[in-house]
């Protein structure tokens, strides 16, 4: 088993915790998010998750526009994520960094502190997360050759040599991470049991969006 300091072990994991709803923001397991954290209620709770373990609960609104002066519903599930970096700016701001550590399920939402929200989390069906994961077995050159096209369509530039070089599970990641696909597409993938499902239903939503969007004509190359 790989070794990974400061990686929290399952005892570790508050019972309640800190929640970050952003729509369309995602966060997995072995993931890095980077952010910047300007408003007061998440300034405080970047500061009072520094002295508390460092995890932040990553997590999509399921309304994004709720009613006037109401908090938005949340999808049930989210990602916890540790600080593992972080730097204060002049004008207020802090620059961090999450790295993805396990996701959760929420059990109930509690009061909030300082202005920002926290729930009660269920981490049990996710404690798989913990443990590094082998290389799951995709279809790569499908998963590819639409990447390509979708990119393309997108019109979205990545850095295609670090894609080629990089390894299955690391695509699984940075991928559903990086692309903008819709928040439920992306809470698709986050609920993905495993990377090799979660590798899957990627590859059907790039196929699926490349064919609206050329209304079923392959651009696909291999």
């Amino acid at each position: 088993m790989e070794e990974r300091p400061f990686h929290p072990r399952l005892e570790d994991l508050p019972q309640i915790l800190p929640i970050f709803p952003l729509p369309g923001v995602l966060l997995l397991p072995e993931g890095r998010l980077p952010l910047n954290i300007f408003e007061p209620r998440y300034l405080a709770m970047v500061q009072d998750a520094l002295g508390w373990g460092r995890l932040i609960g990553m997590i999509q609104p399921s309304n994004p526009e709720p009613a006037k002066g109401a908090e938005p519903h949340l999808f049930e599930t989210g990602c916890a994520g540790r600080i593992s970096s972080f730097s204060e700016t002049e004008d207020g701001r802090i620059l961090l960094t999450l790295t993805g550590v396990c996701r959760f399920r929420i059990l109930r939402e509690v009061e909030s502190l300082r202005g920002y929200r926290r729930v009660a989390a269920d981490w049990g069906r996710f404690r798989d997360d913990l443990t590094l994961p082998p290389e799951p077995e995709i279809d790569r050159s499908r998963l590819l050759g639409v990447l390509k096209a979708y990119l393309k369509l997108q019109n979205i530039e990545l850095n295609w040599n670090a894609i080629e070089s990089a390894g299955n599970l690391a695509l699984t990641v940075s991928l559903p991470m990086a692309l903008p696909f819709e928040p439920r597409e992306k809470q698709a993938m986050l609920e993905a049991v495993t990377p090799a499902q979660r590798g899957e239903t990627l590859l059907a939503l790039l196929e699926m969006a490349v064919a609206e969007a050329t209304g079923g004509l392959s651009i696909i190359k291999q």
